[in-house]
């Protein structure tokens, strides 16, 4: 155990402090549920697992409570992983090293996963749990969220029979949810031509951006590493001084790509036009981006010629490819006040096999402005001749203000924690838009413990938050038996 365990409340923090050691990769969660059931079985709480990998443990009433609805509680068991390029570290096998950062939780050089580790936490916590009274419980946890909520889409929803839910995956204390977003996933794919390789291998590396949820922090306006490296590298093309070898970055669709890097051959001639031209548009992208980015760090070293390059055609392709993709806010909500309602994320770029494949992901609570997003990333794949790939867009999730249980988890939050929550819908694509689709009818709320820069090695948890947070769960299963 490490300190972790002995922070408060201790039941909460003891199952976190194991959850770190677990390795949970979305698609590779056998081992977290595994965790998961054998709890279920320490507590003697029945368990079902469907086709997907869903678990769903049940806990019997307090005596007397029986005759309460069923409520659900819902996590995912997966996270993401990312990590800084300069630190050492397997998520197949090594364990999360923690680290107290004042008043928060973080982890050292990589994702915590409190998104959504703190929520299957307390869903552990809440099976032990003998100090409060509740009706009868039903623990979802579901696989696969972070790489397009299959767990969800996939569940089976016969094993359930509440109607009432309570999503534990928001991430800011004092915010209830009632809505999210939709959204979906697209991949262009590029033919790479190439030459055998002439001049002088250039290694050139953007690093130490912030990054983050490309949902939550999307409005933030921080800089997207891959985007950024193709402008300054078509602002020093020069019509032809070079020619790519290598450009990538970004590891998750849901994820603002904080690191990109690009191999370039250039002949003596050019070299030094190239990398002053490099140089000076970043310099103007650090003026732009500094408020939101100011550990932005430029690295151009001379690197080793691979066997060949892309030919100019290719190169210049791909260039005003990656450069006419959109990302960023595509607009806000007439509706809600401050609520991102559609955008897209330049999320991944990785070559491999003779092919450039790029991945965005976009979101939007309106369909129509989601499928026209979707359209638009379309045409400027057509338009460089990359084939493209969509995935099945998941549904968003409509606000109800009328939901009898936002009313019970208001007055719940007013009477135990002192103050009303504000109410709002979120940017991210929580499963609740999925459920809702497959239990039609249920009412379902979201909430959550402070969790900042989710998907992105600067996650951190404010650690007095979660204490809220477990008394809010409590309290409301009281209420609601």
């Amino acid at each position: 155990m490490t300190f972790v365990a002995e922070l408060e409340p201790t039941a909460v923090w003891q199952h976190f402090d194991k959850i770190l050691t677990i390795p949970r990769a979305s698609k590779d969660e056998e081992r977290m549920r595994a965790h998961v059931v054998a709890v279920a079985d320490r507590h003697g709480l029945p368990h079902q697992i469907d086709a997907s990998g869903n678990v769903v443990v049940r806990k019997p009433a307090t005596p007397g409570k029986e005759g309460a609805a069923v409520t659900i509680l819902q996590s995912h068991l997966d996270m993401v992983q990312e990590k800084n390029s300069d630190v050492v570290f397997d998520f197949a096998t090594d364990a999360i090293v923690p680290q107290l950062d004042g008043q928060y939780l973080t982890a050292t050089g990589t994702t915590l996963g409190s998104d959504n580790g703190i929520g299957v936490a307390t869903m552990l916590a809440l099976m032990g749990d003998t100090g409060f009274a509740h009706g009868p419980l039903e623990l979802l946890f579901t696989i696969d969220e972070e790489t397009g909520l299959t767990g969800a889409a996939e569940l089976d929803a016969g094993l359930l029979r509440g109607r009432q839910l309570l999503n534990l995956d928001s991430e800011e204390d004092g915010i209830v949810y009632v809505g999210c977003a939709g959204g979906g996933d697209t991949q262009l794919t590029v033919p790479l031509a190439t030459e055998p390789a002439a001049g002088s291998a250039l290694s050139i590396g953007l690093t130490g951006l912030k990054g983050g949820h490309s949902g939550c922090d999307i409005h933030l306006q921080r800089g997207n590493a891959v985007q950024l490296l193709a402008r300054a590298l078509w602002a020093s093309y020069g019509g032809g001084r070079f020619r790519l070898a290598r450009i990538e970055g970004g590891s998750a669709h849901n994820a603002i790509p904080r690191e990109a890097f690009a191999t370039i051959l250039v002949t003596a001639g050019d070299r030094g036009a190239v990398m002053a031209a490099v140089e000076q548009e970043i310099e103007a992208i650090r003026a732009e981006y500094g408020p939101a980015d100011p550990g932005m760090q430029l690295t151009v070293d001379d690197g080793t010629p691979p066997p060949v390059a892309w030919d100019q055609a290719t190169t210049e392709r791909v260039l005003r490819l990656i450069n006419a993709l959109p990302h960023g806010v595509g607009a806000m909500s007439y509706d809600i006040p401050d609520l991102v309602e559609t955008s897209v994320n330049l999320a991944t770029v990785v070559a491999e096999n003779g092919t450039l494949r790029v991945g965005l992901s976009s979101r939007s609570s309106i369909d129509s402005a989601l499928e026209a997003m979707r359209r638009g990333v379309r045409a400027v794949g057509m338009l460089a001749g990359a084939s493209v790939e969509e995935d099945a867009a998941y549904p968003g999730w409509k606000p109800d203000l009328e939901s009898r249980l936002l009313e019970v988890v208001k007055a719940v939050h007013k009477r135990e924690l002192g103050t009303e929550p504000e109410v709002k819908a979120i940017h991210a694509g929580l499963e609740c838009g999925i459920l809702g689709k497959k239990i039609p009818g249920i009412d379902m709320i979201s909430f959550g413990p402070q969790i900042e820069f989710p998907h992105s090695p600067d996650e951190r948890v404010h650690v007095a938050s979660v204490a809220r947070f477990y008394t809010l769960v409590a309290a409301t299963l009281s209420e609601l038996c």
